[in-house]
C-alpha cells in the first residue's frame, strides 16, 4: 500500500468543525496582534481571509478536502491571501486546535439539547394540564399497584428530563475551559495571552497543564454518558407508550403519523417511532462505550488514535436531536382513554394498601392489618370478585373495625386525592409539580 493518506484522513467527519475552527483561530489572531507576536496589518489580512472562507463555508461550499479540516482551512486561507496566512499558526499546535474545536462544538450542541429537553417538558406539562384528574393504576413489577393521577405519571418524566438538562450544565463547566495555548503539549515560549483568548470565545478558565489539555476527553466522555442517560430516560417513556396503546391497555392513542401499518396484516398500527426511539438507545450507549475503550488505553500527550473521538460524539449529537425532536410532537398530539384508565383500577385490587392503613388508623398494627387485607384479597381472587363487589356484612367477617366508611376508602377517585404528601399523587399535589416545572422548562 503506497500511499494510506485515507485511511488516516479525518476530513470526511471533522469538517463539521468548519465554524469552530474558523471561530478559534480569528480568536487566536487577535491574541497574536494584542501581544505583539504577529504584525496588526498581517493579522488584518488573515482575519479577513477567514471571514471570506466563513462566508463560503455557511453558503455550503466548504473548502477543498485535506488531511483534516484544519489543515484544510489553513491551506485555504494561504491561497487566497498568500504566505501570510502561514503565520495563523504561530504559538498553537493542531494538538490544542482540534481539543478547541471539539469543546466548543459540545458546548453549543448543549445548549441545543437542552432546549430540545425543556420542548419535551412543556409537551408532557400541556398533556398533565389537559388531563389533570384522569386516574390509571400505577405499577410496580408492571403489576397493578395503586391509583395514580397521570399526570402524576406522565410528569415524572418532566422530572427525569429536569436532570438531564442539570447534568448538561455541570457537565458544561468542564467542557467550558479553554485548551488554546498548550501547543502540542509543553506549551509555547511566545509571550501569549489565553486569557484573552478564553474572554473573546466565551470560556470560564484556561486548563491548568498543557499536557492534560490536549489529552484530555473527560468532557467528551462525560458529554456521551449524560446522552446515554437521556436516551435511557426517552426510551423508558417510548416503552410506556408501546405498552400504553396496545389493545390489552388501551390506556392511549398515539397519532397515526407516529405509527405504521404491517405488510401483510391490514388492522395492525405499530407505534414504530416510539419503538426506534427506543432502539436508538443502544446506538448512544455504544458510541460511549466506543470513546471509553478508545481512551482506556492511551498514554500522555496527544496519540493519533484520538482523532476517532469525534465520529461518536457526532453521531450521538445527531441520534439525541433526531429522538428528542419526534418523541416530542409525539408525546405533543398524544390522546389518552381516560375512561378505560379509571376501569383498569378495578382490576389487581388496587385499594388493598388504602384498607391497611384504614385499619392502621383504627389502632390496628400495619403489620396485622397487612396479613388481614392479604386474606381478603386472596378470598376476592378465590371468588372471582372485587373489593367493590364486597358488601359491609363480608368486610366485618375479617374485622369489627371495619365500618360503612369502607367504601370511600376504596374509591379509586378518592384515593388519589389523600396522597397530599409533597411530590404525591393529589390534585392539589401535581398543581404544585405543574407550577414548578412550568417554571423550569420556560
Amino acid at each position: 500500500m503506497k500511499n494510506c493518506s485515507s485511511f488516516i484522513d479525518s476530513f470526511a467527519f471533522d469538517k463539521r468543525l468548519a465554524v469552530y475552527d474558523i471561530a478559534g483561530s480569528v480568536a487566536h489572531v487577535k491574541m497574536l496582534v494584542k501581544c505583539r507576536i504577529i504584525p496588526s496589518a498581517d493579522g488584518a489580512a488573515i482575519i479577513a481571509g477567514l471571514a471570506a472562507i466563513l462566508a463560503d463555508v455557511k453558503k455550503g461550499k466548504g473548502v477543498a478536502a485535506q488531511e483534516d479540516i484544519h489543515y484544510a482551512i489553513e491551506k485555504e486561507l494561504i491561497r487566497r491571501i498568500g504566505p501570510v496566512g502561514g503565520k495563523m499558526h504561530t504559538a498553537r499546535s493542531r494538538n490544542d486546535q482540534v481539543a478547541l474545536d471539539l469543546r466548543m462544538y459540545v458546548r453549543d450542541e448543549i445548549g441545543n439539547i437542552q432546549s430540545l429537553l425543556k420542548n419535551i417538558q412543556r409537551a408532557i406539562v400541556h398533556q398533565a394540564h389537559k388531563n389533570i384528574d384522569a386516574v390509571m393504576p400505577g405499577y410496580t413489577h408492571l403489576q397493578p399497584a395503586q391509583p395514580v393521577l397521570f399526570s402524576q405519571h406522565i410528569l415524572a418524566y418532566g422530572w427525569m428530563f429536569q436532570r438531564d438538562c442539570q447534568r448538561l450544565d455541570d457537565c458544561l463547566k468542564r467542557v467550558n475551559i479553554l485548551p488554546l495555548g498548550s501547543a502540542a503539549l509543553a506549551g509555547t515560549s511566545f509571550p501569549i495571552d489565553r486569557r484573552f483568548v478564553a474572554k473573546l470565545l466565551s470560556f470560564d478558565g484556561v486548563s491548568d497543564n498543557s499536557m492534560d489539555a490536549v489529552s484530555d476527553r473527560d468532557f467528551a466522555v462525560e458529554f456521551l454518558a449524560v446522552a446515554g442517560i437521556i436516551a435511557m430516560h426517552v426510551s423508558r417513556l417510548c416503552e410506556e407508550l408501546v405498552i400504553w396503546s396496545s389493545a390489552e391497555f388501551n390506556f392511549v392513542h398515539i397519532d397515526d403519523s407516529f405509527m405504521s401499518g404491517s405488510s401483510i396484516m391490514p388492522q395492525k398500527r405499530n407505534p414504530d417511532v416510539a419503538e426506534i426511539a427506543r432502539g436508538k438507545t443502544g446506538r448512544v450507549y455504544g458510541n460511549l462505550m466506543a470513546l471509553l475503550t478508545l481512551m482506556k488505553g492511551i498514554p500522555l500527550c496527544y496519540n493519533r488514535d484520538m482523532q476517532e473521538d469525534k465520529p461518536p460524539v457526532f453521531d450521538t449529537v445527531d441520534t439525541i436531536t433526531a429522538v428528542l425532536t419526534v418523541v416530542e410532537h409525539m408525546i405533543d398530539s398524544l390522546k389518552i382513554n381516560p375512561g378505560h384508565m379509571l376501569r383498569a383500577t378495578e382490576r389487581g385490587f388496587l385499594a388493598a394498601t388504602e384498607v391497611a392503613d384504614y385499619l392502621a388508623k383504627k389502632k390496628m398494627p400495619f403489620r396485622q392489618a397487612h396479613g388481614l387485607v392479604k386474606q381478603i384479597v386472596l378470598q376476592c381472587v378465590k371468588n372471582n370478585a372485587t373489593l367493590a363487589d364486597l358488601s359491609l356484612g363480608d368486610w366485618q367477617k375479617y374485622s369489627p373495625l371495619i365500618q360503612s366508611d369502607i367504601m370511600a376508602v376504596i374509591d379509586p377517585l378518592r384515593i388519589v386525592q389523600t396522597k397530599k404528601s409533597e411530590g404525591g399523587t393529589s390534585r392539589q399535589s401535581v398543581l404544585r409539580q405543574l407550577t414548578n416545572l412550568k417554571k423550569l422548562c420556560r
